[in-house]
């Protein structure tokens, strides 16, 4: 879609700019709900009431005082494009000074020819080893942007990117200073974090949205019934408790992965990759641990209000598995020496 040069010193590199991102689904026009037929817009000057042709339509900007400023294709067309050709690299910066914030559109960058190859190699090789990216200008169809050239893998890459001032200023959207967080309550959302994160694979990824779309679309084309609508849970509108929030999103994010299982049966899945994976330690098979043990511990004592406290002190303390163990081995103990003492106690009163 653009074809110039790296620029950087005198050397220059002869590229080619391909798009690396698309967007996916059908594509939807409007029609009338009556007949079906297509919706056409027609461009009519306010003025003259008159349809205008595409040949006859120019920019326009108009002032706070109503003075309207006309600028044709010609005039557009003789403004200077320094860039229009040319990634005119302007600095070497260190990767972490850019965030994401700043990117805007995203483009492949392939060397244009063989003879190219080598300087494409000398910049890419260059950036990775500095770790560092290039700021530079580029001009696709007929804006300036600025723009970021950096690696990916063996390919270079341009983001074009907003400019300073497209940068809104965040002041004041953040919460104050004075709002501050337990040291458990971000244990326990450290804790729900691994949970989420565990074998999660970007490609299982997919949308919803357009899959139920493209049933739609399918169903009213064979003339079929759509299918059932999905029930889209809403979100609380407010948090009363965060611990029992977090300790809630936990157990959710726990029952689902073991329904996942359960619908692999013998397949394997993600239950195969897990025991390939059980010789590690992490914190989030240290907090099923803790929800194990502590499930276990509240079933022997018989009561629901025991499950929940339980539950609560393995969730706010640093390591729940050994410590649950010895206060259920203590628990056991007590229980038996009272057994032992009654015991006791009975004998004497019989002799």
């Amino acid at each position: 879609m653009w074809k110039g040069a790296i620029g950087f010193g005198l050397v220059s590199v002869p590229v080619k700019l391909y798009a690396a991102t698309e967007d996916h689904g059908v594509r939807l026009h409007e029609v009338h709900d009556k007949d079906g037929g297509r919706i056409r817009r027609r461009s009519v000057c306010s003025v003259c009431g008159k349809e205008v042709g595409y040949e006859h339509i120019a920019k326009g900007y108009e002032d706070d005082e109503g003075r309207t400023a006309i600028l044709t294709r010609d005039d557009l067309a003789d403004l200077p494009l320094p860039s229009k050709n040319l990634i005119d690299v302007l600095a070497f910066v260190d990767a972490d000074r850019i965030t994401p914030l700043q990117l805007a559109r995203s483009y492949y960058l392939a060397p244009e020819s063989g003879g190219a190859n080598k300087p494409y190699v000398l910049l890419r090789e260059t950036l990775k080893k500095t770790d560092r990216v290039a700021i530079s200008k580029i001009t696709i169809r007929t804006r300036e942007s600025l723009a970021l050239l950096r690696v990916e893998d063996d390919l270079m890459m341009v983001h074009t990117m907003y400019w300073p001032d497209e940068i809104r200023d965040a002041g004041g959207l953040a919460p104050p200073d004075s709002v501050t967080v337990r040291p458990q309550e971000l244990k326990m959302a450290t804790s729900l974090m691994d949970t989420l994160s565990e074998d999660f694979d970007f490609e299982d990824l997919e949308d919803e949205y357009q899959r139920a779309l493209d049933e739609l679309v399918t169903a009213r084309l064979d003339k079929k019934t759509p299918t059932t609508k999905t029930e889209t849970t809403a979100a609380p509108d407010n948090v009363i408790d965060l611990m029992s929030a977090l300790q809630a999103s936990i157990d959710r994010a726990d029952k689902g992965e073991q329904d996942e299982q359960e619908e692999q049966g013998g397949k394997g899945g993600r239950a195969a990759r897990k025991t390939a994976r059980s010789g590690g330690s992490g914190s989030a098979r240290k907090s099923a641990a803790k929800k194990s043990t502590t499930k276990d511990g509240a079933k022997s004592t018989g009561t629901s209000k025991s499950t929940s406290k339980s539950t609560a002190k393995s969730a706010s303390k640093t390591t729940a598995k050994s410590t649950e163990a010895k206060k259920s081995t203590a628990k056991k103990g007590s229980a038996k020496a009272t057994k032992k003492t009654a015991a006791k106690k009975s004998t004497r009163r019989a002799s």
